[in-house]
């Protein structure tokens, strides 16, 4: 049987929208900023000569990012789907910028930003965004033709495949990996047929497992993951270093601003490992607390999605929520220690404000769509 969202009756628009999911993202985002402060002082110190490098360049970007997200909460988004080539287009030339010598800028073997001035802006995160918004797009138009591959299903595979291979190409991945697989979530809302998903996991996982392979950081990381005490020093330090850290917040926390293991211990505590610093000065109370904003934010989304009469603000919404949870419990388990690492950061709370005000303008398009109310919701 087909899979798709329907709904009873119309809906009314509210002016403001949810105001409990709104409440939730300022939060977080508060929350993330004190946070990132807390963490990233040290190595400011240390490195840059200040300790408020990070925050202040963070607070300008989630000025910007809040800036985003109230436009992306009021924009048309009927509109936006008029100019859905030229963002492909502009998004898939960001991409390939950063493989050009003097435009793109490397970091550990990996070049994944473009620099503008003394800025740079990571362009997978765009792609974060985009690529939802254009298979919302094109699934509600070609939504009674998923039966045909050829004119239904191939034409979002081609894109998907083109951002998966651009961001490879940057030696990132674990992105492109994530990427994908939300992009098969979005696949499968709109009610693709399973038998093509069982087709892409016979593709998909030989090819995965090669490229693991050819990449020795990639095998290492595998290795360490299977055999935490296999290079304790070198591959395996980083996740050791992190649980520790969340093991010594214990129940109470030490204290925002009080802990230690920050100063030198956990390597780039301020950006992908952020949550161990969280942990270590929050304990096991802050990561309920954490855990409870990200699920009123889920709930509250998801309710949004499912109140609106429109197929593609639906899938959006739907789209973009997954993303951003999925990303968010992706960090949590690589920081545990529960899946090999990645570089993949913690939304609203991470150092990047390529990270941040992308999320924020995802953020600003669910909100969009929960400002539509009403309706009986049923699933088919």
């Amino acid at each position: 049987m087909k899979r798709q969202f329907d709904v009873e009756k119309s809906i009314n628009i509210s002016p403001h929208g949810d105001h409990v999911l709104i409440a939730s993202i300022f939060l977080l985002t508060g929350v993330g900023l004190v946070i990132l402060y807390s963490s990233s002082y040290a190595f400011g110190e240390r490195f840059f000569g200040n300790g408020h490098y990070f925050i202040f360049r963070q607070f300008f970007l989630a000025l910007a990012g809040l800036l985003a997200f109230f436009i992306a909460s009021r924009i048309n988004l009927d509109r936006i789907r008029k100019l859905i080539k030229p963002l492909i287009a502009i998004t898939a030339l960001l991409c390939v910028l950063t493989l050009i010598p003097g435009i793109g800028v490397s970091k550990n073997g990996a070049s994944r930003w473009i620099r503008l001035g003394s800025w740079t802006f990571q362009s997978s995160e765009l792609v974060k965004m985009i690529l939802p918004l254009y298979l919302a797009h094109i699934f509600d138009k070609k939504r009674d033709n998923l039966d045909s591959f050829r004119s239904g299903i191939l034409p979002p595979v081609m894109i998907t495949a083109m951002f998966f291979i651009l961001i490879y190409l940057q030696n990132n991945f674990a992105t492109a990996v994530f990427i994908a697989i939300n992009a098969l979530v979005i696949f499968f809302l709109a009610g693709v047929r399973l038998r093509y998903f069982f087709a892409a996991i016979v593709m998909l996982l030989p090819l995965s497992g090669l490229l693991v392979l050819t990449k020795e950081h990639r095998l290492r990381r595998l290795i360490s993951f299977i055999r935490p005490d296999w290079e304790p020093q070198g591959a395996g330090y980083q996740v050791r270093s992190s649980i520790l850290s969340i093991m010594s917040g214990g129940f109470w926390g030490k204290g925002i601003g009080q802990g230690t293991r920050k100063i030198a211990s956990v390597p780039e505590v301020h950006s992908d490992f952020i949550f161990a610093s969280f942990s270590e000065e929050s304990g096991f109370l802050g990561i309920l607390l954490f855990f409870a904003l990200f699920a009123v934010f889920a709930v509250q989304g998801y309710r949004g999605a499912l109140r609106t009469d429109s197929f593609f603000k639906r899938l959006l919404c739907c789209g973009l929520l997954t993303m951003i949870l999925s990303q968010a419990l992706l960090n949590i388990a690589v920081v545990s220690g529960s899946v090999p690492a990645t570089g993949i950061p913690l939304p609203f709370f991470s150092a990047g404000g390529s990270s941040l005000a992308t999320t924020l303008f995802m953020a600003g398009l669910i909100v969009n769509v929960s400002r539509q109310r009403g309706g009986n919701v049923y699933v088919r």
